[in-house]
């Protein structure tokens, strides 16, 4: 009975951090295939926000001198790109990426697939945008 308890709560454990994004990403351009960066991915309240921790490529401008709301010529480093997502089953949608190399914010859903994450940037509607696959960091 106890090994059953155990197995049980394992598997639990196991789908529960299936679904999680919590934690830090390392981001890989969808042209070049380049790692550019770690992201941090949080929780606030009931929403997940995630900020650039790492450069691991040196951008030509180290401030985000494109945004256009409060995120302007603010360092790169530390700027928090994804805002206001909501989990929904095991998809996080309703929120903001900003890309801050050219300042566009586009609707945002994340997917968990094991050690990755699939992050569309859309606008409009899903079937227009660009999707990334960022690979977990331990």
């Amino acid at each position: 009975m106890k090994k059953l308890l155990l197995t049980f709560a394992l598997s639990l454990f196991g789908v529960m951090t299936f679904a999680q994004i919590e934690g830090k990403w390392k981001t890989i351009d969808d042209e070049t295939k380049q790692a550019k960066s770690i992201v941090e991915i949080y929780k606030k309240g009931d929403q997940y926000y995630g900020k650039v921790y790492q450069l691991l490529i040196k951008p030509a401008n180290p401030n985000c001198t494109e945004c256009k709301d409060d995120r302007k010529n603010k360092p790169i480093l530390g700027l928090e790109i994804i805002r206001g997502l909501r989990k929904d089953g095991n998809e996080f949608t309703d929120g903001t990426i900003t890309d801050p190399k050219t300042g566009k914010t586009y609707k945002c859903t994340i997917k968990r697939d094991g050690d990755k994450l699939n992050v569309r940037g859309y606008l409009g509607i899903s079937a227009f945008g660009r999707t990334q696959t960022w690979q977990k960091v331990n």
